[in-house]
């Protein structure tokens, strides 16, 4: 087994609380994972991205080339497209649908959602509303990963153990409201 996922963001969005949590339970389950990430200008609003690689056997490189990631975690929709030219053909998009506009000349929606529906069945993800649902607007994140669980090669209750040890220090109402906002995402991509 082996999986390259790309993780994509602004600044501020969980980019690197989403590499924590599959890291811990890549690691935990016995995998091999080799990670570089790469951090904006500016803490809040600044481009994010990881580049996760997660292997049953040992790993040399951290990056992911062009046309090799199994999967792009996107929690905006123009970092999404940003980083479409490292698909893998049958490689798959998992992104939010709010946008986060920092830039003269953001392209609508339509123009974004006609990209990413080029690639092969988007999941398209309202993660803010479902977050709050789950009782955070802080919890999008969480959404996020729920829905691309099934595309990182992890047991979804390896993920689960991985939220609970990641936020267990902030207490048990913020471990629950994360793991709600999982599962709500988990329900997105298994429908």
């Amino acid at each position: 087994m082996q999986k390259n996922i790309i993780l994509a963001g602004v600044g501020g969005q969980g980019i690197l609380s989403i590499a924590a949590v599959i890291d811990w339970a890549a690691l935990n389950g016995g995998l091999e994972i080799r990670q570089a990430e790469v951090h904006g200008m500016s803490q809040r609003g600044g481009a994010v991205q990881s580049h996760l690689r997660i292997a049953d056997h040992e790993l040399y490189a951290d990056l992911i080339a062009l046309g090799t990631a199994d999967l792009i975690l996107s929690v905006e929709p123009l970092e999404a497209l940003r980083y479409l030219p490292y698909l893998a053909p049958g490689g798959r998009v998992v992104t939010s649908l709010e946008p986060f506009i920092n830039m003269p000349g953001y392209p609508s929606m339509e123009e974004i959602l006609a990209e990413l529906g080029k690639t092969d069945r988007p999941v398209l993800v309202h993660s803010a509303e479902l977050a709050r649902e789950a009782g955070s607007a802080r919890a999008s994140n969480m959404v996020m990963l729920g829905a691309a669980a099934r595309f990182t090669g992890i047991e979804p209750e390896r993920l689960e153990e991985a939220i609970e040890a990641l936020f267990r220090a902030k207490g048990e109402e913020i471990v629950d409201i994360n793991i709600r906002a999982f599962r709500m995402g988990q329900q997105l991509s298994n429908s």
